[in-house]
């Protein structure tokens, strides 16, 4: 399933190396678009830019908690506001363990919780299974339309 992008929204690039490398391990081929803040994020995924085939809406997000410009709880929070990305699956990959960011992460609706092995092999096999699932099994709901460019917000009545 090459065509379906991953978002991973990760500020650390070591990290960032960890996951690409063990996403080729996995052979897992999608394109992997990586953005370094929550700002850089939200850009991509609500800018004018967005579901285009420059920016394509990702079949999943990775998304990190603690991010500079925009932490992750609240990049999460507005992806499920918007109604284009507010079935993405969402999974938050971090190294945070607090009982509240989990509680947070679930409650701003994020799709799955994993905490960061510090194990390499632990991390790939994490990896390899967060690919199968999200990228081959799951049946992802439709994408709603994009609204054309000339469209103008409809306001109600105010009386």
């Amino acid at each position: 399933m090459p065509d379906k992008v991953i978002l991973l929204v990760e500020d650390n690039p070591a990290d960032v190396l960890l996951t690409e490398r063990a996403f080729k391990q996995c052979k897992i081929a999608n394109e992997v678009r990586v953005m370094h803040d929550g700002a850089e994020a939200l850009e991509y995924l609500h800018g004018a830019e967005a579901g285009t085939p420059a920016c394509p809406l990702p079949a999943m997000v990775l998304l990190d908690l603690k991010l500079p410009k925009v932490d992750g709880l609240e990049v999460l929070r507005r992806i499920r506001l918007d109604a284009r990305t507010r079935l993405l699956p969402v999974v938050i990959l971090t190294s945070s363990d607090e009982e509240q960011d989990v509680l947070h992460g679930y409650d701003r609706g994020a799709n799955s919780y994993i905490r960061k092995p510090v194990d390499f092999a632990k991390f790939t096999e994490a990896v390899s299974r967060l690919g199968l699932y999200w990228l081959v099994l799951n049946l992802p709901p439709p994408q709603p339309p994009r609204p054309p460019a000339h469209a103008t917000p409809v306001v109600p009545n105010a009386r």
